[in-house]
């Protein structure tokens, strides 16, 4: 999954033991929640071609999101492996996401894994400012650190206290995962649509491309909900700014509410391993819901 700090052995194997395929979390805590990415410098790279589909209309006129605070679970195959409490809020011309996320249950058995995240974003124009991660697991603790700017992003990281060489990308209309979120709800939506946005959640930059499907009902732990499907596709961008597939995500569909507020309902994301899920359980809003 895009986000991801965690090499291909540490995700699936600590101290010896083989893992549940969701004892990594980080990506699916951000990424499932929101919806829901090891670079070296590029700034003076040419511009790619497959830059000029990607969507730059501005922000829609959609109302803004309310202040809340929310539980999802993750799971796989049936099985409940990790939980994230989420909060969203609004401080002066600034939106705020603040989340944590954690193992449980078996999964924490096998593998105990903690995370925190926090990002910024502009309020009027929907871009991002900066996002911090702080992971814990096994016998790792990974602090990253993504400063954006007009230019693209600035990427600082400390691995068990020490520190790893600042990493630039630079590109227009870079996102983060707050502020792809807040820029899709922002727009109309309309059945068979389609958005293309260019992401760096973490260390790697990602375009995705998210088509409208269509409307239905849902019910989900939080209640039911009249809910827009959409699909997720993924390409990476590659150190010679070319796409590539992902190796191990193969699609996801998404389902947000119909309403005011576009809450995200449901993720679930087909992996190479299977299917893989996040659902949100409560939700409570800081004022009356209109």
């Amino acid at each position: 999954m895009p986000g991801s700090d965690v090499s291909e052995g540490d995700q699936f194997r600590c101290s010896g033991i083989l893992l549940l395929p969701l004892t990594k979390p980080s990506s699916l805590v951000r990424f499932l929640f929101l919806l829901g990415f090891a670079f070296c410098s590029v700034a003076e790279a040419a511009t790619p071609a497959w830059e000029s589909t990607v969507t730059k209309d501005p922000p829609g006129s959609f109302p803004e999101p309310k202040a809340l605070h929310a539980t999802y679970n993750v799971g796989w195959s049936g099985l409940t492996a990790a939980t994230g409490d989420v909060s969203f809020s609004r401080e002066g011309n600034r939106f705020q996401f603040d989340g944590t996320g954690r193992t449980i249950g078996l999964a924490r058995a096998l593998w105990r894994y903690d995370v925190t995240f926090k990002s910024q974003a502009d309020a009027s124009s929907l871009r991002p400012l900066e996002t911090t991660q702080n992971e814990s697991f096994c016998s790792k603790k990974i602090a990253t650190h993504l400063a954006f700017n007009s230019n693209g992003v600035t990427r600082t990281r400390t691995e068990n206290g020490k520190e790893v060489n600042p990493k630039t990308f630079n590109m227009p209309y870079l996102n983060d995962l707050l502020s792809a979120v807040l820029y899709l709800r922002s727009q109309p939506l309309k059945e068979h649509s389609t958005y293309k946005v260019v992401v760096y959640p973490t260390t790697s930059a990602y375009v995705a491309t998210v088509t409208v499907r269509g409307r239905e009902h849902l019910k989900v732990r939080a209640g039911s909900y009249n809910a827009i499907k959409m699909d997720l596709q993924l390409s990476k961008v590659n150190k010679e700014l070319g796409l590539e597939p992902h190796k191990k995500f193969r699609k996801a569909t998404i389902w947000i509410s119909d309403d005011a507020n576009r809450l995200v309902l449901r993720v679930e994301a087909q992996i190479f391993i299977g299917t893989i899920f996040t659902e949100l359980q409560s939700v409570k809003f800081d004022q009356p819901n209109s």
